[in-house]
């Protein structure tokens, strides 16, 4: 499971949830988030700065903070691991409180709730948008001001086993829709013969989480499914209906499991040809079976009208209720710059949001990854909105259902476009 799989499969609390506990701190329901910029004091930092960080200890943000309280020797930086799964409810928590760290990890798909719940200080101007990718710093904004800074990039790319390809006559896939649907059907059909473990040609993954493989398709065919300028659902549109089919026959083909099939491994053992996922399933494919890494490769994922991919991963936010603000934005800055994202990436694995990171040898010499710095050039955010979790868990039924042959792409397409109205956008 990719980054962005987890990261979003940890963000499961509703808007209702936010609503509550921003109505606990004695906001009107009309009372919107602080746009005020935060602004960047002279010298260097001074004093203690909290931060919590998502997953498990991260020995190397532990040795980025120790760098830079050898910049800023009156720093003192404290970091607490808060594990995925607790992470949502105790953000939300300690806004409503105001007792929360000086600065914190955030999943990507959350940060318009807990802006929303004015709860982060606005991104100093001193920060600037263009030192990242464009689909990254939208993760950020909330009402058109970002509230954090892009930390850990994600985005999914296709993992191909090369050698299965190359008994379909596949040298290297094709990098658009139909060409790459082509492969798929050539490769399914060496199931059982030239490659007998295989049993399907693609690992598109359906049910849970379906929406962040999905919502690519759209934008691939010119299309969106949220006008901000209106603040309306368009999953009415051509471009939605052409998204549906593709992604349904795939599975109508029978040539993607539907059922808990687990990709990865599938993918190991030779009985998936095609993933599409985050950097981490080439992490653990080169930890687990270092002997397979000539047998597989990346792609950018294939284009329709034009070519895109999925912004997640997370973001650092400063909360409003720091005691230390000039201290944490400074921080803050310091893991953003390039260099510091460079390091932090090749010692961990993950994507730097920053271009300008991948000028590193550690990373602009891996072929596997190059992919994934092409895809993020192209990302974009879903709607900045605070029923995101609750809009694409409605996309992750639908998607199901079109999977399962219990609906067709028109049914669905009416479904999404009536349930996502229904659910409005929130505050």
């Amino acid at each position: 499971m990719s980054r962005t799989t987890r990261t979003a499969a940890r963000a499961t609390s509703v808007a209702l949830a936010a609503m509550l506990l921003a109505t606990a701190c004695g906001r009107s329901d009309d009372s919107g988030p602080d746009k005020e910029a935060a602004t960047l004091g002279e010298g260097p930092a001074r004093g203690k700065i909290t931060m919590w960080s998502m997953g498990d200890a991260d020995p190397t943000l532990e040795g980025l903070a120790k760098e830079f309280e050898k910049q800023n020797p009156d720093a003192d930086v404290k970091i607490t691991p808060i594990p995925w799964d607790a992470a949502h409810d105790k953000l939300t928590t300690a806004i409503a409180g105001g007792n929360g760290p000086d600065v914190s990890l955030i999943g990507s798909t959350w940060m318009a709730e807990m802006a929303a719940m004015n709860g982060l200080q606005a991104t100093p101007d001193e920060i600037k948008p263009n030192d990242f990718y464009p689909g990254q710093w939208d993760t950020t904004k909330y009402q058109d001001t970002a509230y954090g800074v892009p930390f850990v990039a994600d985005t999914s790319v296709i993992y191909y086993r090369t050698d299965i390809a190359a008994k379909a006559g596949i040298t290297k896939p094709a990098t658009t829709w139909d060409g790459f649907y082509q492969n798929l059907e050539a490769i399914q059909k060496t199931a059982g013969k030239q490659n007998p473990k295989l049993r399907y040609a693609s690992g598109l993954q359906t049910g849970f989480n379906a929406w962040l493989f999905w919502l690519p398709l759209v934008w691939q065919s010119g299309g969106d499914i949220y006008d901000p300028q209106a603040k309306k659902f368009t999953f009415d549109t051509p471009e939605v209906a052409q998204a549906l089919e593709y992604y349904g026959k795939i599975f109508k083909n029978k040539m993607a499991p539907t059922d808990q099939t687990d990709g990865q491994q599938g993918f190991h053992d030779g009985l998936i040809a095609t993933l599409q996922q985050g950097a981490s399933v080439g992490g653990n494919l080169h930890k687990d079976s270092p002997e397979l890494d000539a047998k597989w490769q990346t792609m950018a994922l294939p284009a329709n009208k034009t070519s895109a991919g999925l912004a997640g991963g997370s973001d650092l936010a400063v909360f409003k209720s720091s005691d230390n603000k000039d201290a944490a934005w400074k921080f803050v800055r310091f893991l953003t710059d390039a260099k510091n994202l460079a390091s932090y990436g090749a010692g961990t694995g993950q994507l730097p949001a920053a271009p300008g990171a991948w000028s590193d040898p550690r990373l602009a010499q891996n072929t596997k990854l190059a992919p994934f710095r092409d895809q993020l050039k192209v990302t974009k955010a879903p709607p900045a909105i605070t029923t995101w979790q609750q809009i694409g868990s409605t996309i992750d039924s639908e998607l199901e259902k079109l999977a399962l042959g219990k609906a067709t792409p028109a049914d669905v397409q009416k479904a999404l476009q009536s349930k996502a109205t229904s659910i409005g956008i929130g505050r």
